[in-house]
């Protein structure tokens, strides 16, 4: 049963949209939770885990040169994922554009859920890293998969809002990460990554229900008519080259520069964050008094953590109905500027914890969060269907191997900033201003159809 056949768009409003439109949906935004949840466990363990693999000791203050030594291996560590993420996404944006988005998205969740899970079994530096940068494989293909086939499904039905609607995994998972870390981050660190095995039993519902999108199967049914030497189009020849050369032809290359340029700014300015974050609201907690060491401030950690989410989620919520009623670009650039003025507000304007973090940190969480909506929005319009799965995965994968040297940097500034993550954090912030370039340059795709 394809979408199409269940559709019911005669209809109007929401009722426009099928049940198994839903249920995609539903899977789309499951396994970019749980993604979420799996990847965000990284950070919230990384000093606990750190601490304990570089032989320090786990009670008391750390010294500026240890937090500068943690600093270092945990940007490294944190590139090894990113980095993972980056290839991943592409690497499997190439194959769902070849052998499918619903085999590409089982193999990408199976091994983000064992590759998180081993984590929890490291002895050393060099291991947690190898289990670091393949869980980022699966991680980074997760989404890179999930966007197109849930954007093909859904067709012209609502699809800003639903998109945005879905990419509200990314702050729940967080959230639930945080809330899975308070439940068990007592007993050690290696029991959160355990949670890791959680996503595998998405397959089950993957295997059974989700079905290729007619779109893609148009494109299937056209490449193995060209290979049977049969003449569809005048652009046949075009059509059969390799999916990522097309990204790079006079018709493409511009959308995919702005696409690159949009990905970059916004994942530079939260990634550093997304990694550092927790490592800050603990510092920040001890230096208020509230805590005297890192396991004290773990329920402080959580909530604020969780607090961050809860803003994120409305964020990435919002993004679609805003987008569809002033347009994508002038969304974006909204979001985009929040994300420098509430990052620099966070991190350089606040002396402690209390009592102004809990209030902004949902407000920073809205626009850093939410602005990745427009990943799920905004990518899809820019590129037909033989490239789409590729073009996305391009835009948000080279985009992070860039991105996977921000943490790495930041640690290794954070001895020169004399222990201090919050100016780093800050700094890093700013690199949304690149989003706004690319808004400046890129095309309004609002009232478009999606490209065939």
């Amino acid at each position: 049963m394809s979408e199409s056949g269940v559709a019911v768009a005669e209809l109007g409003g929401w009722r426009a949209i099928s049940r198994y439109q839903w249920l995609v949906f539903l899977v789309v935004w499951a396994g970019w939770t749980l993604d979420a949840a799996d990847f965000g466990l990284f950070s919230l363990v990384l000093r606990p885990a750190l601490t304990e693999l570089l032989g320090f000791s786990a009670t008391g203050n750390l010294g500026a040169e240890q937090l500068g030594q943690i600093g270092k291996v945990g940007g490294l560590l944190s590139m090894s994922g990113l980095l993972g993420w980056a290839f991943g996404g592409f690497l499997f944006g190439i194959m769902a554009d070849y052998i499918g988005r619903v085999r590409t998205l089982m193999f990408s969740i199976a091994i983000y859920s064992i590759f998180t899970a081993l984590q929890g079994i490291s002895v050393g530096i060099w291991d947690f890293g190898i289990y670091r940068f393949i869980a980022g494989l699966g991680t980074g293909a997760e989404l890179m998969v999930g966007i197109p086939l849930l954007a093909e499904t859904l067709g012209e039905t609502h699809r800003a809002k639903i998109a945005g609607v879905m990419m509200t995994g990314g702050a729940i998972g967080t959230f639930l990460g945080a809330w899975a870390y308070g439940l068990v981050g007592g007993y050690g660190w290696r029991y959160v990554f355990f949670i890791g095995v959680v996503p595998a039993v998405l397959l089950m519902v993957i295997r059974r229900r989700v079905m290729e999108p007619d779109r893609f199967s148009v494109v299937q049914e056209r490449r193995e008519a060209i290979a049977a030497g049969r003449q569809v189009g005048a652009d046949d020849r075009q059509f059969m080259r390799f999916v990522p050369v097309q990204l790079f032809t006079r018709e493409h290359r511009y959308n995919t520069f702005v696409g690159l340029l949009f990905g970059l700014g916004s994942l530079l300015a939260i990634w550093t964050t997304n990694i550092w974050l927790p490592t800050i609201l603990s510092l920040m907690v001890q230096k208020g008094g509230t805590a005297a060491d890192a396991n004290a401030a773990a329920p402080f950690v959580s909530h604020g953590i969780m607090l961050w989410s809860l803003g994120g989620i409305a964020g990435y919520s919002a993004f679609g109905f805003i987008a569809d009623w002033v347009g994508r670009r002038l969304t974006i650039t909204f979001y985009s500027v929040g994300s420098v003025v509430m990052g620099l507000i966070l991190y350089l304007a606040l002396p402690s914890y209390e009592p102004w973090y809990p209030i902004v940190l949902p407000i920073f969480g809205f626009f850093v969060f939410g602005v990745f909506s427009g990943h799920a929005v905004y990518f899809p319009e820019l590129f037909p269907t033989q490239i789409r799965s590729t073009g996305v995965a391009f835009c948000n994968g080279a985009a992070r191997i860039i991105t996977s040297f921000g943490p790495l940097v930041a640690g290794l500034l954070v001895g020169a900033f004399g222990g201090s993550f919050n100016r780093v954090t800050a700094v890093m912030s700013c690199f949304a201003l690149l989003s706004v370039i690319a808004m400046m340059m890129g095309r309004e795709t609002r009232h478009n159809p999606l490209p065939r």
